[in-house]
């Protein structure tokens, strides 16, 4: 026995000296592990791709532990549009190439991005790209190149914007889970689903809406890039015109057919490099990593602070992806208090979330416009609770293909009653007072609290409301009239006077800048997030999560379908969130 208990201590004292010295090595090699940074050569090329890149924030962390373990080289896209802006004036650099990018930013971002990319054209130096293939979205940035290549048996789609919905009103009887909606707003049909089986007339007539203005959007920006008028190309989505390399080739969508090494050779032959030799080239994200490091720090006294609101609404601390109270309203307080601080640049990124949250942040915004102006950037989605946070604004930025409003709230509650009726499972309940026990699925939906929680969405949607009317300066009418759950792009927003102007982030900078009456100035970027040590452990190597290894066994399209169920369950309270997904390809 004593053998045996000689052995697990060894056993364990080896384990925790593995651990120890894995640890303390890992945290050395962060600490002192030599400069990553990577040389830009003369008469170098950018090579584009940015699959890597999902926030236009990659955060930070206030405990110097989880900095020093996290990824270095963890960037956001505005780091990368900086980095495209420091190209233009770098003399190593003569171009980019934008080389199969696998990018999942959305619209607004690639508007950003294409901006950048224009922008860079304009200083003289040549944007060029390549793909084996192009998805409609991807092909909108690439437009923006001089000179645009694809494989010879690629294919680029080009056949305009759709929207799906599936509808589970029939799966509920015939399962036995049906979900209870309560709701404010014809248009809130994010629970439509579960209430019938077809598309309403009003839910249709907003999808077409939004949908003809992103792509008159992103087909405007198209033609001035390729010089093709309008109407030709809707003619070109309609026939599905440009759906071999050929046939995109006579329409202009592309210039020249061609495989990769091609590409490479007539890149080599504008930097008059021989043929048989290697160009310089250098990755978007080590440039950009190098100028995150190298960037020369301004010395202007003068700040104006960024807040990324970035991923859905809920309580807590929040992160990268999610938007919680504590982080948000703790940034707020940190640049309000900060005398260097002139104003306030709000990013926000969400198609919203817990209702209640979104008022804790209002609130915070509100006390803080008394002191310094706060300036909204509104990224790809700025919708329901997304739009709840941004209204109070002194000024508020979209982009043209922004999606906003969705301006209502609803509570949905699962009921499993029938299926376990079915099941032969019955349940009953024992209460001191009429209304004492807590909501059960396994119980019928009483009235009495259906109407209770009626009411709480009622209370919720006309405080949404009354915020936007005082934030807008407009009526509690004309805010119900284009409210009610209804999602608008950011063109259509600028009609109805739910934002001020169009533009990114750069522009609505450029606006605080304005307010505050500040000419120099310095930007200094929030949240830092209070994060563990524990908390960082899940993103080692080691510690892959389950949601990683679900994933790579189903596939990326079913474990999104997945999500959006734990969603749902995950959902506590009533909701002010944007009634559906979109995701254009």
């Amino acid at each position: 026995m004593k053998f045996l208990g000689n052995v697990l201590a060894t056993v364990i004292g080896i384990f925790v000296f593995i651990m120890l010295f894995f640890f303390g090595a890992v945290f050395l090699a962060a600490l002192f592990g030599g400069d990553d940074k990577v040389s830009v050569k003369s008469d170098s090329v950018i090579e584009f791709n940015l699959k890597e890149i999902k926030d236009d924030y990659a955060g930070k962390y206030k405990d110097p532990w989880v900095t020093a373990f996290s990824d270095k080289k963890s960037i956001g896209l505005t780091d990368v549009i900086n980095a495209i802006e420091a190209a233009k004036t770098d003399d190593n650099i003569k171009g980019i190439s934008i080389l199969n990018d696998e990018s999942s930013l959305g619209l607004a971002q690639y508007k950003d991005l294409r901006n950048a990319l224009e922008s860079f054209k304009k200083s003289g130096k040549f944007v060029w790209a390549y793909a084996n293939s192009y998805s409609q979205k991807e092909y909108y940035l690439t437009s923006v190149a001089n000179t645009i290549y694809i494989n010879p048996v690629g294919d680029l789609d080009f056949k305009g914007l759709s929207s799906e919905v599936m509808f589970f009103k029939d799966f509920q009887e015939k399962s036995g889970i049906h979900m209870e909606v309560i709701r404010h707003g014809k248009y809130k049909s994010a629970v439509e689903p579960f209430l019938q089986n077809s598309m309403s007339d009003a839910n249709r007539e907003q999808i077409t809406a939004l949908l003809n203005s992103i792509w008159t959007t992103v087909s405007s920006d198209i033609s001035k890039s390729r010089n093709i008028p309008l109407p030709k190309l809707n003619e070109i989505a309609n026939g599905l015109l440009a759906r071999t390399p050929e046939m995109a080739k006579q329409q202009h969508l592309v210039d020249i057919i061609a495989y990769e090494d091609v590409y490479h050779d007539a890149i080599r032959k504008a930097l008059k490099v021989d043929k048989d030799e290697d160009y310089n080239k250098i990755s978007i994200l080590d440039y950009t990593q190098n100028n995150v490091t190298t960037a020369l720090a301004n010395t202007a006294t003068d700040q104006i602070a960024i807040i990324y609101a970035q991923g859905e609404i809920g309580s807590g601390e929040g992160d990268v992806n999610t938007i919680g109270e504590g982080s948000m309203r703790r940034s707020l307080q940190e640049a309000r208090k900060n005398d260097d601080v002139k104003a306030i640049v709000l990013r926000i990124d969400s198609p919203g979330g817990s209702a209640l949250t979104s008022d804790l942040i209002w609130r915070e915004i509100e006390i803080t416009k008394k002191v310094k102006p706060v300036v909204v950037s509104m990224g790809n989605y700025a919708a329901s609770g997304g739009y709840y946070i941004a209204c109070n604004a002194n000024k508020i930025f979209a982009e043209n293909n922004t999606i906003t409003g969705s301006i209502g709230v609803f509570g949905v509650l699962p009921n499993f009653t029938p299926l376990a009726n079915k099941l032969g499972i019955n349940s009953e309940q024992v209460k001191t007072h009429e209304n004492s026990a807590n909501y059960s699925p396994f119980v019928p939906v009483d009235e009495k609290f259906k109407a209770f929680t009626l009411e709480g969405v009622e209370k919720i949607y006309n405080t949404f409301v009354t915020h936007v009317a005082e934030g807008r300066k407009m009526s509690f009418a004309q805010v119900d009239a284009i409210a009610q759950g209804r999602v608008w792009s950011g063109t259509e927003a600028l009609k109805l006077g739910l934002v001020d102007k169009i533009g990114g982030l750069n522009a609505a900078i450029a606006e605080a800048a304005k307010i505050a009456k500040i000419k120099k100035y310095s930007t200094q970027n929030y949240p830092e997030y209070e994060k563990s040590f524990n908390d960082l452990l899940s993103n080692l190597p080691f510690a892959k999560s389950k949601e990683a290894f679900i994933k790579e066994e189903i596939g990326e399209e079913n474990y999104l379908l997945i999500e959006q169920v734990k969603k749902f369950q995950k959902q506590k309270g009533i909701q002010a969130i944007m009634p559906y997904g979109i995701n254009i390809y």
